[in-house]
């Protein structure tokens, strides 16, 4: 062989080695997201998750990579959404409030799952145990349902003459029936008469509520719904034009100037549930990952609606509020 061809062909082979030395890494993981709500209003979900997520060592477009996908309230596409991320085959999909959860779970019985849900997973059929859950799914409740008694004596003791409840919900949430189950039994022990009014969309959100005059309502309680987090500008400033006290479940209503919210962190679930998803990247079953839930619940008192509102806030609930906000 000549010299220049010996070295054309070493050239050549030395050329080939990063090639190859690449094709031999493995494929870099990949995590699907699927949420019930909208990007923007949830970024601070995202960055929790990816908090989780580096807890157990992964970041996000460097050792692992999250493809999103945003129903926007629009939950009928859930199940189309659902399959989407299936085809991709990543190594868990995260189901991101209770009609993900449901479309993820109806989507796979192979591919692990990790939710993020405001309902009793037992009761609402996602596993079947909190400490095993079995088959393919694990993932983080808030128990948004059992906190209507709480919430209900929180509006008594910030407006004690409220006789008259509204409750907003979304009649497209598998959970909702159960929410308001859990509402009424809890009215019998503070004596407020309820309503429900329902909406799925922002114009009927607007028509909701218009009818609070009709209803007579003294009061109003927000039901947890990923849809409602995404319009809770909207919601803030209705519940404000119409001078209705209202009591919401997650924190971020009250950022947004709402009254008062009473509830489990949903950023703390969801970085929970980044921690589960890089656990089960690293080789852990779901089956083995017990059902997460909340150890601690936040009441949040936004000061400048309640002086908007004409509202005098006793010194004991100030001292019991885990945050006031100026």
């Amino acid at each position: 062989m000549r010299r220049r061809e010996f070295l054309g062909i070493l050239s050549g082979t030395a050329a080939a080695w990063p090639l190859s030395a690449r094709a031999q890494q493995p494929a870099m993981p990949v995590i699907g997201f699927l949420h019930s709500g909208s990007r923007e209003p949830n970024v601070n979900l995202v960055t929790a998750f990816r908090k989780g997520l580096n807890e157990t060592g992964y970041v996000d477009d460097k050792s692992v990579a999250i493809e999103f996908l945003w129903a926007e309230g629009r939950y009928d596409r859930l199940p189309e959404l659902a399959t989407d991320l299936v085809r991709r085959q990543p190594k868990v999909i995260i189901g991101g409030g209770p009609p993900a959860a449901v479309a993820v779970k109806a989507a796979t019985t192979t591919i692990p799952i990790v939710f993020v849900s405001g309902e009793d997973p037992v009761k609402s059929g996602l596993v079947a145990s909190l400490s095993r859950p079995g088959g393919n799914i694990t993932g983080v409740t808030i128990f948004t349902g059992q906190l209507a008694a709480k919430q209900l004596g929180l509006l008594r003791e910030l407006a004690p003459k409220a006789a008259v409840v509204v409750m907003l919900v979304n009649p497209s949430n598998p959970i909702t029936e159960s929410v308001i189950n859990d509402v009424l039994a809890a009215a019998t022990l503070t004596s407020h008469q309820i309503q429900i009014v329902r909406a799925s969309n922002e114009v009927e959100i607007e028509k909701a509520f218009a009818t609070l005059t009709e209803l007579r309502a003294d009061a109003l309680v927000v039901g947890p719904d990923p849809y409602f987090v995404t319009r809770s500008d909207q919601i803030v400033a209705l519940a404000a034009r119409h001078a209705a006290p209202a009591i919401y479940e997650f924190r971020e209503f009250a950022v947004h100037g709402g009254l008062m919210t009473y509830g489990a962190s949903i950023t703390d679930g969801y970085r929970k549930a980044g921690v589960y998803a890089g656990q089960i990247i690293r080789g852990a079953k779901p089956s083995d990952l017990p059902i997460l839930q909340p150890t601690k619940f936040e009441l949040v008192i936004n000061l400048k609606a309640a002086k908007a509102l004409g509202l005098t806030l006793s010194p004991g609930l100030l001292a019991i509020a885990d945050e006031v906000i100026e």
